[in-house]
């Protein structure tokens, strides 16, 4: 049956859609048909804005959606020695595995799942050659070209596999990695699942960044009605569009940010 609001593009694992007011967590396929036609076209990978690339984390995530990519999951967090270690494991015992500790514990870094048609190959192929040197020279439209400065502070972090972007989204997305919030001299930014759902977050996060604040804690979320409804309760009786709102923010993601 036609069901308003609900579009193939949100159809994937792990994808939570809004059916006639009810929120729906989609966590298989229900045959094995649907699951040949909709595995390439839905498949997932992991990204990461590395320390170096903060003050371009809404140009990037901008980046992102022009490149046909969807932002399913999205996280601000401070890697530890050892969830570093354990995150980039298979270099241990290389020559630059010291110098890439280091760097990545040095500051925060902004993580996400990305949905598109073949996403881990065209995510490569969107940031380019490791090498900040040699993407510019042979990608130079790439997100490595454009944000990176080396070898290691080369802007963003693609996993090279679908094994890989798994296991990297399990370790990342775990409850491990707290938030990076600091509660202090703040305040909150929310935005809104229609200009999330436009694609319009990272020209949203860059015109923040510009103005001059930091932007210290970074989280998309899904509200269900009732969380909804207790955020905006102060607004209850208050303003007529009360109900509307509460209704408008269960209708997709929506992503805070701690405003410093």
């Amino acid at each position: 049956m036609a069901c308003p609001g609900v579009s193939t593009e949100e159809l994937f694992i792990g994808s939570v859609i809004t059916v006639f007011s009810r929120q729906l967590k989609l966590v298989e396929y229900g045959d094995l048909f649907t699951r040949q036609k909709f595995e390439s076209k839905r498949q997932r990978t992991f990204a990461m804005i590395k320390p170096d690339a903060y003050n371009s984390t809404g140009k990037i995530i901008d980046s992102i959606y022009q490149s046909g990519f969807m932002i399913s999951k999205l996280k601000m967090t401070r890697f530890t020695p050892e969830s570093a270690g354990q995150f980039y494991g298979e270099h241990k015992g290389k020559g630059f595995y010291n110098e890439l500790m280091q760097f990545v514990t040095s500051d925060v870094v902004t993580g996400m799942e990305l949905v598109a048609e073949n996403a881990v190959e065209r995510w490569r192929q969107t940031i380019g050659p490791t090498r900040t040197f040699q993407a510019k020279q042979s990608a130079p439209n790439s997100i490595r070209a454009r944000f990176g400065t080396d070898d290691t502070r080369n802007a963003v972090h693609g996993s090279d596999s679908g094994p890989s972007w798994k296991r990297e989204c399990d370790l990342f997305f775990s409850q491990k990695n707290q938030t990076t919030a600091l509660f202090q001299n703040c305040t909150l930014c929310i935005i809104k699942p229609h200009a999330v759902a436009n694609g319009d977050a990272g020209k949203i996060i860059d015109y923040i960044l510009e103005e001059g604040f930091e932007i210290s804690a970074l989280e998309m979320f899904t509200l269900d009605k009732p969380t909804a409804e207790e955020f905006f309760e102060v607004y209850k009786g208050v303003v007529p569009e009360y109900v509307p709102l509460t209704e408008h923010m269960t209708t997709g993601p929506c992503i805070a940010l701690e405003v410093r």
